[in-house]
């Protein structure tokens, strides 16, 4: 994570992929680009890190154990890594803090929409980001789960975590209106070290995470 003493430079509203490339890294990696547009990304406080990476292990273990009776379950999970939503032009992308997709590319291979299963997002007290704006360039991209993991404002812990599933089908709207996101996630399940010992779903694959492992 960047140090928070780093000053946003200004930078043109849009930019291509090559363009990205050439600011420095602790730059580079607080940007997104969405159809060539300029979106920065809100720089959490540690917490955030901590628990991004509590939840990738967390998942990674529930998906070893998913391997051992189900072979072919061919995913991996990671941290921090752009989802490009274009099958080859590259400078349209979001970077989620957790994601799940195929591994058939092989190995140092750029991570496509249409390879990821799950994207995964940790939410500090107050974000900044445009979560619907952001849920809906997902879902549009077709990625079938996306989850949010908030932040507790006063203590170093999770609050909630909800899960949400792409909305295959759309319910009847008044005459003359249109949804503003054509696609759209609908939550499925919710978790809290309040009232649940753990978070427990069955898909995209069998996932049992106790809270202790999820301890700052």
């Amino acid at each position: 994570m960047s140090s928070p003493g780093i000053q946003r430079p200004d930078l043109p509203e849009t930019m291509t992929w090559e363009e990205l490339e050439q600011l420095p890294e602790e730059i580079a990696e607080q940007i997104e680009l969405w159809d060539g547009r300029v979106v920065w990304r809100e720089r959490g406080p540690a917490e955030h890190q901590e628990f991004t990476n509590l939840l990738w292990s967390g998942l990674r273990r529930c998906l070893r154990e998913a391997v051992v009776t189900d072979p072919q379950q061919c995913w991996n999970v990671h941290t921090r890594t752009d989802v490009f939503f274009d099958a080859s032009e590259k400078s349209d992308f979001m970077t989620p803090d957790i994601l799940i997709c195929r591994n058939s590319r092989g190995p140092y291979q750029d991570v496509r929409a249409d390879d990821v299963l799950l994207v995964g997002e940790v939410l500090s007290p107050n974000p900044q980001t445009d979560l619907a704006a952001s849920k809906a360039r997902y879902a549009k991209a077709g990625i079938t789960w996306y989850w949010e993991v908030a932040l507790e404002r006063e203590r170093s812990s999770i609050e909630i975590v909800r899960a949400f599933a792409l909305e295959t089908t759309h319910g009847e709207l008044p005459q003359g209106t249109r949804p503003l996101y054509p696609a759209n996630y609908l939550l499925i399940d919710k978790w809290s070290p309040k009232d649940s010992d753990a978070i427990e779903i069955d898909f995209p694959f069998p996932i049992h995470i106790p809270w202790s492992e999820l301890a700052f």
